[in-house]
């Protein structure tokens, strides 16, 4: 496996916490503690432009894929819908007074998690608050939707994993997945596994169809795991760690292939906080504490 490292895109004046993918394949849009949102061209990296700027810092960005706007999650405010082709906001719900830490779709709703352990359900369309899941008083912190099961796994700062219906969201089962706070839930492409990981740096494999039985336990990083993310076929994943390296990992073996850090890889100097493996070129981004987003060639 080869990395090679592409570009690295500057101007975010603080933390870099979310990255999204844009309307088109060669377009991300990146936002964190400065509030700004920023549109980047994967084939024309010079060319940055600012789509909105938000009061406050931002850690959760989702392109709504039936409308084309991109909900930004403020902290301590509540969500903005930014229409990116006129750089405008066309809507905002005052949701609540905590951080939005993730925001997921699946069908009409959107599926939101709050630092103040509620998970809130909204109207896609009408932008109205249908449900309010509240299973813990520690942060929601992210959130994972198995469409074939009909169910979400949210990860919580109170080091646990709860498992809801999609259709009625009622609580199926809480697992006690990790020894503190949770922050990356992810379902495998094919549904059969969820992929958890958090502060403890210990990466774990559940087994959806077994009851969410423990399949794999793996000392993943030195220090917490921040994000974790496929790639388009689903034969990789990366983890990305406060310890400043992105790992890339064999999807079916969990085998470790490359570790991507400051000493080999020119990689970033501080905590990579969020990952996005494109269907452009095989291309993985990465956003760091340092303000950077790096772009990195996978092949």
């Amino acid at each position: 496996m080869i990395i090679d490292k592409i570009d690295t895109f500057g101007g975010h004046r603080d933390c870099v916490y979310a990255l999204e993918q844009g309307l088109q394949s060669n377009q991300v849009f990146s936002a964190g503690a400065d509030g700004l949102v920023v549109r980047w061209q994967l084939d024309r990296p010079d060319l940055g432009e600012l789509v909105a700027k938000i009061p406050a810092s931002i850690y959760s960005l989702a392109l709504h894929p039936e409308s084309g706007l991109l909900w930004v999650g403020q902290n301590y405010e509540g969500l903005h819908l930014i229409d990116t082709i006129r750089k405008q906001e066309v809507n905002s719900l005052k949701l609540t007074s905590a951080a939005i830490f993730d925001i997921k779709f699946y069908r009409h709703e959107a599926i939101i998690a709050l630092s103040d352990g509620v998970v809130a359900i909204v109207d896609a369309e009408q932008l109205a608050v249908k449900k309010h899941l509240k299973t813990s008083d520690q942060s929601a912190r992210c959130v994972a939707v198995n469409p074939v099961e009909r169910e979400m796994a949210v990860g919580y700062s109170d080091h646990s994993v709860r498992i809801f219906d999609l259709t009625t969201y009622a609580l199926k089962r809480t697992i006690p997945a990790h020894t503190n706070s949770v922050f990356t839930v992810v379902y495998s492409p094919d549904f059969r596994f969820l992929l958890t990981a958090g502060r403890d740096a210990h990466l774990k494999v559940w087994d959806v169809e077994n009851g969410y039985a423990l399949h794999r336990e793996i000392v993943a990083h030195m220090f917490a795991i921040n994000h974790l993310t496929y790639n388009a076929e689903g034969t990789l994943f990366a983890t990305a760690s406060m310890d400043k390296s992105i790992k890339i990992w064999d999807a079916e073996t969990y085998k470790l292939l490359k570790v991507v850090d400051r000493a080999r890889h020119a990689g970033h100097g501080t905590s990579v906080n969020k990952l996005l493996w494109t269907n452009y070129d095989n291309q993985l981004l990465s956003a760091s504490d340092d303000r950077t987003v790096s772009v990195w060639k996978v092949s």
